[in-house]
């Protein structure tokens, strides 16, 4: 069984402030920033793609509320919010989850960096894409 799911059945104890029928959240145990938290839902997928359009939408909704919260009860002066899909994106736990990192300065310890793209490079996503 995933550790995710062991949390979510108390075989694990976690360090819990939401949970209601379909989603559960806590502090991750590797806080990037005072207030990193984990929503998940109950019921196991193993990413972002494999999950229902409702139950996806619910989360998502948790997940900006638990941003709204954290940052005004901590004072945070903006938040990430993070999914990671996939090995290669770095998904370490196959169980769909997001991150909430809240942000208390440019200077912390998060780098999230985006390079700019040439014009006929995007012109060719686009072809591919659309």
């Amino acid at each position: 069984m995933c550790i995710f799911c062991s949390i979510v059945n108390k075989e694990i104890p976690s360090s819990c402030i939401y949970e209601d029928d379909q989603v559960m959240a806590f502090l991750d145990l590797s806080q990037v920033t005072k207030g990193h938290t984990l929503v998940v839902p109950k019921k196991h997928y193993d990413n972002l793609l494999e999950c229902d359009d409702e139950t996806l939408a619910h989360l998502i909704q948790v997940v900006k509320m638990l941003a709204v919260r954290i940052s005004e009860r901590l004072n945070a002066q903006g938040v990430n919010v993070l999914n990671n899909t996939h090995e290669a994106a770095g998904q370490t736990v196959n169980h769909l989850h997001f991150h909430i990192i809240p942000r208390y300065s440019e200077n912390d310890a998060v780098v999230i960096q985006f390079n700019e793209s040439e014009k006929q490079d995007l012109d060719e996503l686009v072809k591919i894409l659309k």
